[in-house]
């Protein structure tokens, strides 16, 4: 049987038929068409004598530098449009739509970006997420109408639609992978980086059942000491929207984190230095 992975073990929501029906269809990515008055760059401000670094302009790291946030003191909604209450939790929220169904967990939000950005930069060859079972599922065969046959553990491809590649062919595809793919996996296909080596983009995680991931969406650099620290972003469960994490441990220097050798805390997870992982 095919292990349905991410933050937890099971999800409650199964893509049945590599769709979706009418009620569960996101309009198209309206993140990218607000002005950037409210992003994590012009919203979170770096602790005095921090700076951020420069960005190329077209980079991952551009992109989540620049992802939009809902207004100041927003709550995180869950899938069912319940909120998750901030004790201490979270310090913004991402402006993403999750869609209906308890899919969008922790590494699914990772993927999720990862794949926003190639979508809109129009590298669709490099957008593809290997299931739990190690099947590699590519958007490309996506785009050109084949859709995934899963029987068991067996998984393989099926012509059945005609080409398309419109935002809302994009997002089916993404609720495949958060059906069938999560940490366990991600975790596989991510590269070893050692902590003093961290940028923006880069992931902390522990793959499982259940297993956790959080992202690094900026970073800023000590003008004096060059020391770094980073502002971290999660999903977790019941599917949720994204959100920048608080720092449980200085509240002083809250939203930002030090990253050093040993333990990471975070609100809800406790990573190792030894988790940081890169695209």
């Amino acid at each position: 049987m095919l292990i349905f992975a991410s933050c937890e073990e099971l999800k409650s929501d199964v893509v049945q038929n590599n769709d979706l029906n009418d009620s569960n269809k996101l309009s198209i990515n309206k993140s990218n068409q607000k002005s950037s008055a409210n992003t994590i760059e012009t919203r979170i401000a770096t602790p005095n004598s921090y700076r951020r670094m420069g960005l190329e302009k077209n980079s991952f790291q551009m992109y989540l530098r620049s992802l939009q946030l809902k207004e100041e003191g927003a709550k995180v909604l869950y899938y069912n449009g319940n909120v998750k209450n901030n004790n201490g939790i979270y310090t913004a929220v991402v402006d993403l739509a999750i869609g209906k169904k308890d899919l969008h967990q922790c590494a699914d939000a990772i993927m999720r970006l990862r794949a926003e950005y190639l979508w809109k930069e129009q590298k669709y060859e490099d957008i593809h997420f290997n299931f739990t079972n190690g099947h590699k599922v590519a958007y490309k065969e996506w785009m050109s109408g084949k859709r995934m046959q899963i029987k068991g553990n067996t998984t393989s491809w099926v012509k059945k639609n005609a080409p398309s590649n419109t935002y809302q062919d994009f997002w089916n595809y993404m609720e495949l992978i958060f059906t069938y793919a999560g940490t366990a996996s991600l975790e596989k296909e991510l590269h070893e980086i050692t902590i003093e080596d961290a940028e923006i983009g880069d992931v902390l995680i522990q793959g499982g059942h259940p297993g956790h991931a959080v992202i690094i969406v900026d970073k800023a650099i000590h003008k004096d000491t060059g020391e770094a620290i980073f502002l971290l972003a999660q999903s977790y469960m019941p599917a949720q929207e994204i959100q920048i994490l608080a720092n449980p441990l200085d509240k002083k220097l809250s939203p930002w984190f030090q990253l050093h050798s040993g333990n990471i805390q975070t609100p809800e997870w406790t990573f190792r230095s030894t988790d940081l992982k890169r695209f």
